[in-house]
């Protein structure tokens, strides 16, 4: 079954050569080369990887399962998830594009093969279980990723990009990260779901980036030591400041006044503190962060403030994040 798999599903796996300018003490130019994985979506040439495996690239080349090499082009970006979609223009009997599964249906402890080109070595086929589900996992820009699938399916440096499959040969999650001291695969490895994937490329292409909606604060999370030492009855996102003509700030949320010492830690004051987001509670900056991401640009959310020694609720039109955010 394993041989089959690989047989159908490597096909849609592309290898990834990125090629990036630094520049030495001299500003002379200096090159330097990257791998990666990726997979193809459509016959038209799209190809989904992971953000950090183009990141910074001035060219990529792709090479298909057959050996042949493309130049290709970045189509959209999506940071937050650490996504990307480029896109060549090969022949469409070369493009054969993944089965997509249901990441929302997988259960612990069932099948998963990752395929790659770890190391550079192209068209390697790993296989193992799903080890957990619901993970969570930091960005490179900073945003929490949630319900990333963790794998004991090897997967090394250059295999971020490509598919974690099910034992139907489908797509289930997209290799992004693996958890090592020793920059090499001891069985904890991630992906980002399939469904993820699947909500994201559309505006990708389209687009080419994701739309999110955006309150437009800077937070920092209070938690019960820090609220006593405050002298606040709760915990929650102290708002530090709020970013000028945002949703936010036309909702009329403050940001801080000033700022005090707590410990050896300085931590803004006299700002609005979030406690919750339509009903329910939120006590920290995550949590704020994951009750927005729910909504959609356009939404109204009620955000519940402790302000002075009274608890405000405060409607807030969500506006689409600016993309330089």
């Amino acid at each position: 079954m394993n041989i089959r798999i690989y047989e159908e599903a490597g096909s849609s796996v592309v290898n990834i050569i990125t090629t990036t300018i630094s520049y030495d003490f001299f500003y002379n130019p200096v090159s330097a080369t990257g791998s990666g994985s990726g997979v193809i979506i459509d016959r038209r040439g799209h190809i989904v990887t992971n953000y950090h495996v183009i990141e910074g690239a001035r060219s990529l080349e792709v090479t298909l399962f057959d050996g042949s090499r493309h130049s290709a082009e970045v189509v959209g970006v999506d940071a937050g998830d650490d996504l990307a979609v480029i896109a060549v223009k090969a022949p469409q009997s070369k493009l054969k594009p993944i089965r997509l599964g249901d990441s929302s249906a997988l259960r612990v402890g069932q099948k998963a093969l990752a395929i790659g080109s770890p190391f550079g070595l192209e068209k390697t086929l790993t296989v193992g279980i799903v080890s957990s589900l619901g993970r969570t996992m930091r960005a490179r820009n900073g945003r929490l990723m949630s319900g990333i699938i963790q794998t004991d399916a090897a997967i090394n440096p250059g295999n971020s990009g490509g598919p974690l499959l099910d034992s139907q040969g489908r797509m289930i999650g997209l290799n992004t990260a693996i958890f090592s001291p020793v920059n090499g695969s001891i069985g904890i490895g991630f992906a980002i779901p399939a469904d993820t994937v699947k909500k994201a490329v559309p505006s990708l292409i389209e687009k080419g980036y994701v739309s999110r909606p955006w309150l437009g604060i800077a937070g920092q999370t209070i938690d019960a030591f820090d609220a006593a030492a405050m002298g606040l009855p709760s915990g929650g996102v102290l708002v530090a400041d709020v970013f000028r003509r945002s949703p936010a700030d036309n909702a009329g949320i403050r940001g801080s006044t000033g700022t005090m010492r707590i410990g050896n830690i300085i931590i803004a004051s006299g700002g609005d503190l979030i406690t919750g987001v339509n009903g329910k509670p939120v006590s920290s900056m995550d949590e704020l962060n994951n009750a927005i991401d729910r909504m959609r640009p356009g939404d109204t959310v009620s955000v519940s403030v402790l302000r002075g020694n009274k608890t405000v609720v405060i409607k807030v039109e969500l506006e689409e994040m600016p993309r330089n955010y």
